[in-house]
């Protein structure tokens, strides 16, 4: 009797070709995959040394460096004299110019009431100056000193300005209290009665006094109740005298 043979355990022929079909076709995706994935790395090494290269170059090259100082809004001032305090230094990055510091220097200028400094890319650096303004001037030895509205002794010239008048203290300067009472007392009078000073003299803070066009001696004594002080005297000059005293704007007296 014949033995029936057993079908071999092994996958058809066609079983077979699909599951290498599949595999080749997994491969196929994974390549694209992977290249990719070493693209990106290759981008972002390629960004990194970029941004370095960049940084370098902006920060430690005079390719985006001072190239020029442009000096603005002067009036007794030269753009050498600022340019020569400022000491700014040519070629140095803009963006690691200390602008405060150079600010600064410029400040020690007596002429300069206020400065900016700014960066204005991609190779200048500009200096906005503000000057003193002189509201009067003090007559020493040397020449006319001008003063300004904080009392500030900024500058000599030969001869003052029309239409300032003049100021008479011992110590001219910020630091001294007299020169600011008078210079306190002289802002805060109306344009009307300050056309008709021609000086302003103290001993002390509370002994302003003013000399008129007319040659009339007003006693202001201190800045407080200006307004007031200026009404009342208004109305006194409509009487004859030489001296005014409204110290105490309550009790004035015409002598």
């Amino acid at each position: 009797m014949t033995t029936p043979t057993r079908p071999e355990s092994r996958r058809p022929a066609s079983s077979a070709g699909a599951a290498a079909r599949e595999r080749r076709e997994k491969r196929e995706l994974l390549r694209p995959t992977r290249r990719r994935a070493l693209m990106r790395r290759w981008m972002v090494v390629l960004v990194f040394f970029g941004i370095v290269g960049l940084l370098y170059v902006i920060l430690f090259t005079p390719v985006l460096g001072v190239r020029s100082v442009d000096v603005q809004g002067l009036e007794g001032l030269t753009p050498d004299e600022v340019r020569t305090v400022a000491a700014v230094e040519m070629g140095k990055p803009l963006v690691r110019l200390d602008t405060g510091e150079i600010a600064d220097r410029v400040a020690t200028l007596p002429r300069v009431a206020k400065v900016s400094v700014e960066r204005s890319w991609p190779s200048t650096v500009e200096i906005i100056i503000t000057e003193r303004t002189p509201v009067a001037y003090a007559k020493l030895a040397d020449g006319a000193h001008m003063v300004d509205a904080t009392g500030a002794d900024y500058a000599v010239v030969p001869q003052a300005p029309a239409g300032l008048p003049s100021i008479e203290v011992a110590t001219l300067g910020t630091g001294d209290a007299a020169t600011r009472a008078v210079v306190d007392v002289l802002g805060r009078i109306p344009p009307q009665l300050k056309e008709r000073v021609v000086t302003l003299a103290a001993k002390t803070p509370g002994d302003v006094q003013l000399r008129l066009t007319t040659g009339q001696l007003v006693k202001w004594g201190n800045a407080a109740d200006s307004e007031r002080k200026a009404m009342v005297l208004a109305a006194l000059l409509q009487r004859p005298g030489k001296t005014y005293d409204v110290a105490a704007p309550d009790l004035p007296t015409v002598s």
